[in-house]
Order: structure tokens, then sequence, then C-alpha cells
């Protein structure tokens, strides 16, 4: 397949300023919205193929997500894209100032396995909303969804407007030469500094979604029925392969045994078990072994069973787990939960600044002050007090990474953004403009001009 004369079309359809009308803009996004929904019995079925997630889940983390974002869009679309009005300074009167939104143009959007349909296509529905061209290169790792994307898309949008890559990482690496306009991709962190690099050469801009080390911090004064319910229930999603699941628990020493007994119960009344409709197998037999890897027996507080034929782990948690253990080096992105004790909140906050900064960060805790204390000290993408994911749900809240997990952010206007260029224009007045800024220059002019600025 020659992709780069697809990438070429798609830039020179750009070119053409078709994509920068709103009713093609509006067009698309709801062609996309029926493609979409006329199909979801199959968009079911292929993800259940890959890593046996449910019809309840693919809606409620995936689809969903994506005809939310769809609807925003139309209804928000002509709003976004208005030049916004600002002041303008005593420099520049007589004059008006504009920020006008443009795209960027032809954008490659490189999607993520875990959640293959949300984090490749959610993206694009900020690129189209935007107005621009799309390349789309989903994760190779859950073939069917990938394969079912292609046709979906490729089938029904012309190649110069928006085109999906199948392949793996040669067909990644080839599209990484062309010279795009915008690279959105989500992955890990080792990924993105390769797509980073790539990036540079041509000075592309990105936004990388990545992961890290995400915590989940339980005070003495938590509800600790409600912090081990969601804390299972935001770990355990998906398998644990969720870039924004609690990667590890921090509990308050006086209440850790307590706290166990709960999150104990929780796991029971969830019942993960091999081939529960509410829990996936893991993605493949390299990420299998990886995870296993991570387990030390002797520190196994309930769980630990496995079934290499499914690709099944059950939920497991670890105790007497320290800071240098292989579990706390890298990110588990599967369904091993380590709990750590602490008796100082200001204390663990300064160990987990010790590390990088990650995707996103939890507190369970009534008090008003550790509240503050963890808002204000620790460094993360994105994060609930109280809960755990629920702040990828909202439209109205930017979702991406800080330092090393990720570059930017997108959802709602935060994506409409992402996929813009803000373009600066002051308008001025051809007349009563002061002659302060011509020659001859004189030390008058220059009093006047240290009054006016």
């Amino acid at each position: 397949m020659d992709y780069f004369s697809i990438f070429k079309s798609q830039r020179d359809f750009y070119k053409s300023h078709q994509t920068k009308d709103i009713s093609f803009r509006k067009e698309n996004l709801i062609k996309l919205q029926k493609i979409l929904k006329s199909n979801e019995e199959r968009l079911y079925q292929a993800i259940y193929i890959d890593f046996r997630k449910s019809k309840f889940d693919t809606y409620a983390n995936e689809l969903s997500i994506i005809y939310a974002e769809i609807k925003y869009f139309l209804k928000n679309i002509e709003r976004l894209s208005k030049p916004q009005k600002v002041k303008t300074n005593l420099a520049n009167l007589l004059g008006e100032s504009n920020i006008y939104k443009e795209p960027l143009g032809c954008a490659l959007v490189i999607g993520a396995w875990n959640y293959p349909y949300q984090l490749t296509l959610a993206p694009v529905v900020s690129a189209i909303a935007a107005g621009n061209t799309c390349m789309i290169k989903p994760s190779e790792l859950p073939e069917n969804t990938m394969r079912l994307m292609a046709e979906l898309i490729n089938n029904n949008f012309p190649s110069n407007y928006l085109y999906v890559v199948e392949g793996g990482i040669p067909e990644t690496t080839e599209i990484l030469k062309y010279p795009f306009d915008k690279i959105f991709f989500t992955g890990s962190p080792k990924v993105g500094k390769i797509v980073y690099q790539a990036a540079s050469k041509n000075l592309t801009p990105v936004t990388l979604e990545l992961g890290g080390k995400s915590p989940a911090i339980v005070t003495k004064s938590a509800d600790l029925d409600v912090a081990a319910k969601r804390i299972v229930w935001g770990k355990f999603l998906n398998g644990g392969q969720s870039c924004i699941a609690p990667d590890y628990v921090l509990v308050e020493e006086s209440i850790q045994d307590e706290f166990l007994k709960r999150l104990k119960k929780q796991l029971e009344e969830a019942n993960y078990e091999d081939g529960a409709e509410h829990y996936v197998s893991i993605i493949n037999k390299r990420n299998f072994d990886r995870i296993l890897g991570l387990i030390e027996q002797e520190k196994i507080f309930y769980g630990g069973k496995t079934n290499e034929a499914t690709l099944y782990i059950q939920p497991t948690v670890l105790l007497n787990v320290g800071w240098e253990d292989a579990v706390m080096q890298e990110e588990i992105f599967g369904p091993v939960l380590p709990v750590l004790s602490f008796n100082n909140l200001q204390e663990t906050l300064g160990r987990i600044n010790k590390l990088d900064k990650p995707l996103a960060a939890y507190l369970f805790t009534n008090i008003k002050a550790e509240k503050e204390l963890f808002l204000q000290n620790i460094s993360f993408g994105g994060g609930c007090v109280n809960d755990t994911i629920m702040h990828i749900a909202n439209e109205n809240l930017p979702f991406g990474g800080v330092g090393n997990s990720g570059i930017g952010n997108y959802h709602g206007e935060f994506g409409f953004n992402c996929f813009s260029h803000q373009k600066s224009i002051i308008k001025k007045a051809v007349w009563g403009e002061p002659n302060l800024k011509y020659p001859p220059y004189t030390e008058k002019k220059l009093n006047w001009l240290k009054r006016l600025m």
C-alpha cells in the first residue's frame, strides 16, 4: 500500500478548504456516528474475540464516550469555531483583537490497544470537528477491532479525508516519517519517546497520552466501604489494563487491616472469575508473562490464580510490598494491586514526588486539609477525590498527562483546541493612530511611549 500517496491526497484535500466548512464537519460527525451505531453488534463481537470484553463494558467504556464527544461537538461546533474577541491593549488602539481557530491540517492519530475504539476514535472525532483530514493507525494487538475499524472507515469515507492504516511496527514506522501537521499518540512512555523523536524531524506538534504509576491514597478519615468498592472497580476494570487505573494503594497504617477486609469483601462480591462477563482477558501471552513476573507468591494477600489457555489472571492483591520491589518499578497495567502503608501523609506525598509524574492520582479522605495537601503537593495529569477513573467521563474536563505521563490534553473543547491553531489577529482602523512608533524618534516620543506601554 502506498501510504505516502494517501498522505499527500489528504494534505491536498485539506488545502481545498472543504474540511473547514462547518456543515461538512457536522455531516461527517453524524455519518461516523451512524456507521458506529449501525455496526454495534459487529463492534461488540470483534472486541470480545480480541480479549473477551463484554457488550456492557464496550458500550460503557468505549462507544458511549465516542458518542458523547460527537454529541458535544454537534451542539458546540459553531461556538468553538467563531473568532474569540479579546481585549485590545492601549498600544493597539484604535483596533480590535481576535483569536481565530483554524485546523492544523493533516493529522495522524495512533490509538492504543486497551480501549481500541475509544482511544482511537475519540481523538479522530476531535480532529474532524476541528476541520482536519486524518490518517488513523489503530493498535494491531487487538487485530479484529483494527480490521473492523479499517473496514468501516475505509469503505465509507474517501481516503483523502479519513483513512485507517492496518499493520504493526513497520507500517507505523513508515507513516511517522511523513510531515503531518499534528500527531496524536496514545500508548506507553517508551513508545511515546519514539513518536516524539520522529515528529521532531518535521517539527510536527504532538499530543502524547501516556501512563505511569497512578497512586490511590486512603487515609483514616475515609469511608472505607466506598474506598474499597471504588478502588476495586477502578483497578480491575478492563482487567487492570487502563492507563488511569490505580496502580498501587497507600493506606494509613492504623486502618490497613480494616481496609484490607473491605477490599477482600468487594473482590469476593464482584466475582472476577475466569470467563466472567465483566472481566476481560490479558491482551496477549507476552503481557500475561510480564504481569506474572511481577507477582511474588509469598506476598499474595488475595488472588493469584491464572489460566494460560484463556490468558486469565485473577485480581491479585500484594502485601508487605516495598518501594524497591519489581512491582513498584514500572506501570503494572494488569490486575495486580500492591498495598503499602504509611503514617504521615506529607511524607508519603514527598515519596510519590520522587517518582515520575503519574497520569492519574486518587485520594480517599473526608478531611478538607488532606484534600488540599494532596492537590497542592503532587503533580499528576488528573484524578479524583473519593473516586477513581471517573474524571475521564466528563467532557468539560481536559484529559491528559504531565511530564512522563504525557503532553497536551483533549476531550470536548480541549480536543478541539488540540487539533487547532489559534491565530492572533488585530484589525486596525486607518485613522486616529498616534505618530509615536514612526521615525524620527525623539525624547518627547519616548516619554509618551513609556506612559502608554
